[in-house]
Formats: C-alpha cells, sequence, structure tokens
C-alpha cells in the first residue's frame, strides 16, 4: 500500500505525460474513471487489546486506487481556489479548510465565553453529535448544493456526478474477499474530496443557525452552538432549543442523524449565576454536565483547562 506511490515517484518523469493525459480527458469528458472507483475496505483492530471477536472493535479502513487520489487532488486544489475566491466557505466552518483546524474552532468558541463571562453573562454551550455523518450524505442534494449554492454547472458538474455515483467497495481480510457491493450514498471514506464535498452539503445549516440568532461554529460534522444571557433571562436558552428542534428536523431532511444520546451541554460563567440557568435546562428535560469533550479538549465550566491538563498528565504518564 505504501510501496506504490513511493515506486511511482521514482519513475514519474516516465510517467508524467500519461498521467497528465488521464488528468485531462477525465476532466474534458467530465468522467471520472469507473477503474478507479472501487475501494477495499480492511478491518483494523481499534487496539491490540481488545477482543478480535467482537465486530464493534474493529474500525473499517478504506483503500480507493492510488491513480484516483491522484485525480482526486488536481480537483481539490482547483475546487478550493473556486471557493475562496468567491467566499462560499462558511465563515465559521474550520473543518478541512486552508489555514483552519481544531485549534482555531476551539480558540474561537472559547474567546467567545470567556468575554461573556467578563461581561458577567452566562454561557451555554451544545456539542452537536452526528452519527456516520460522512456515510449518508445524498448524492441527489450534494450535486444539488454544487450546483445551486457554489454555482458548478456543465462538465464540472457531471464530473462530479461520475464521482459520486456507481461506487462500489468489497471488504478483505486476510485471504478472504467480500463480493462488490453499491455505494449509493456517501461521500467516499479515504478520498481527498470527501471531507471537502461534506462541507459543502452542510453549507444551509450555518445559515438556518443565523437566522435564529444562536452562535455556532463547525469543526466537518461537529457542530459547537451557544448563546449567552444575563441573570434571570431565560429567553436565549429557549431560542436555543428552538434551533436545536430546527437543526434535527434540518438533518432528518437530508438524511443526516443527531445522535441525542452524544449531543452534550454545558454552562459557563460566575457560578452564583450558573445553578439558574442550570435549573432552568432541566426543568426542560435537559441535562448540563460539568465538563464535556470538545474536539479533544476536556472542558469545564470554569474553564480552568484542570481536567485536561490531569488527563494528558495521566496519560502521559501511562505512556
Amino acid at each position: 500500500m505504501y510501496m506504490l506511490p513511493r515506486f511511482l515517484k521514482s519513475v514519474l518523469t516516465s510517467l508524467l505525460p500519461q498521467l497528465v493525459q488521464l488528468v485531462n480527458i477525465s476532466f474534458e469528458t467530465g468522467a471520472f474513471p469507473k477503474a478507479l472507483k472501487t475501494a477495499v475496505i480492511k478491518p483494523l483492530l481499534k487496539k491490540s487489546s481488545l477482543d478480535p471477536k467482537v465486530l464493534n472493535n474493529y474500525r473499517p479502513i478504506s483503500n480507493l486506487p492510488f491513480l484516483g487520489k491522484v485525480l482526486e487532488k488536481v480537483i481539490y486544489q482547483q475546487l478550493t481556489y473556486f471557493l475562496l475566491s468567491n467566499n462560499v466557505f462558511d465563515t465559521f466552518q474550520s473543518g478541512f479548510r486552508p489555514h483552519h483546524s481544531t485549534e482555531t474552532a476551539l480558540i474561537k468558541v472559547t474567546n467567545d465565553i470567556r468575554m461573556n463571562t467578563n461581561a458577567g453573562k452566562v454561557s451555554v454551550l451544545v456539542l452537536l453529535d452526528l452519527s456516520a455523518a460522512f456515510d449518508t450524505v445524498d448524492h441527489g442534494i450534494l450535486l444539488h448544493r454544487l450546483e445551486n449554492w457554489v454555482g458548478i454547472s456543465g462538465t464540472a458538474l457531471n464530473w462530479f456526478k461520475s464521482y459520486l455515483e456507481d461506487r462500489t467497495y468489497f471488504v478483505e481480510i486476510g485471504n478472504c474477499v467480500s463480493d462488490k457491493i453499491s455505494m449509493t450514498c456517501g461521500v467516499p471514506q479515504g478520498s481527498i474530496l470527501g471531507p471537502l464535498l461534506f462541507n459543502l452539503y452542510m453549507l444551509p445549516l450555518g445559515q438556518l443557525i443565523n437566522s435564529n440568532n444562536v452562535s455556532y461554529h463547525n469543526y466537518a460534522d461537529d457542530t459547537q452552538i451557544y448563546v449567552s444571557l444575563t441573570a434571570g433571562e431565560h429567553g436565549p436558552v429557549d431560542t436555543l432549543c428552538h434551533c436545536i428542534e430546527q437543526i434535527s428536523l434540518w438533518m432528518q431532511n437530508n438524511f443526516l442523524q443527531l445522535n441525542s444520546d452524544k449531543t452534550e451541554i454545558i454552562v459557563f460563567g460566575p457560578q452564583t449565576q450558573r445553578q439558574s440557568v442550570i435549573s432552568y435546562l432541566e426543568s426542560l428535560a435537559l441535562k448540563p454536565k460539568n465538563q464535556v469533550r470538545n474536539l479533544g479538549v476536556i472542558m469545564d465550566s470554569d474553564l480552568n483547562l484542570n481536567s485536561h491538563i490531569k488527563a494528558i498528565t495521566l496519560s502521559a504518564f501511562t505512556i
């Protein structure tokens, strides 16, 4: 798997004319080669200490043809340039964008919460979790986004249609190989374009949240929504709850599933004011937590990061 790209690099000078021809023909015809649409899925045990007989202990690793990724990379660069030039990206989407990361997303949200706290306000943060979001993307809706939200048409749109449709995959374990199965939805796992296309699929969500006057920040399928309120004020919490209902309905209409079991709520701000907001949330059958894990960082209600530091220290000593 790793030797093939290294080998191609060593003979790139000889193969470059053929690679350029392959890319140009694909773009000119608006077709992605069918031979490059098949993925091999190899289950990988999440940890060596886990029971190999339990299927849930495996992570499916999707391997795509290398030449297909070369094609994707060229399209990715051109599409990213187009999106940046035309300001198509959601301002508050940090996933899979140049100069954006989990770090920039965390800094933005944490800074907003600290500013609210300094102003004597309480902040309520909700971390929304999606179930297998990349796997349930509807191809028809995605193509509609590319045409009507991004502005792609003609041969370019046909290329993306060809790229998404008629894909297959099979599972390989040792010397055993399964039958090929058609992939009728979702962006290809392990692909270069998949995460970027998912961001474009989610474009309307930002507008929906904005229309409710709720702050938000996304990192791919991880959505953070939050509001601030003063002592004795509960209106923003009601607005937040209404926004969550609208998000849930939007998810259903777009074949995405909001995972209520993994969605978490946390309250920040002056301790004397927090309890009133927590009590109100509990009256709405919502259960805030004292700490949550947000994009790999443990955040607590006091925003002192003590819990996160302890977890990192424990992990370091364990290693």
